[in-house]
């Protein structure tokens, strides 16, 4: 069983070698990668603002409407 082990060990490059090829490979493919234009980086970015925008609003106007319909079933305005 020891062989085994030793013949396993052998085999694989130490810890150094491989994360110097993953390095390797990272680069080589983010030199492939295309990268989007500036004005679409801007257009995206503006979408998303814009959504965020509108959850928020949404959100808040849920979140208002459930707190005026809990005082009013605790009864805590009161009636008038």
């Amino acid at each position: 069983m020891a062989s085994q082990n030793d013949k396993k060990a052998e085999k694989r490059p130490n810890i150094f070698v491989r994360m110097g090829r993953k390095l390797k490979e990272t680069f080589s493919e983010l030199k492939r990668v295309t990268w989007p234009t500036f004005p679409k980086v801007v257009k995206g970015t503006c979408v998303v603002l814009v959504v965020v925008v509108i959850f928020t609003v949404v959100i808040t106007a849920i979140n208002y409407g459930l707190q005026e319909l809990l005082q009013v079933i605790t009864n805590i305005k009161g009636i008038e």
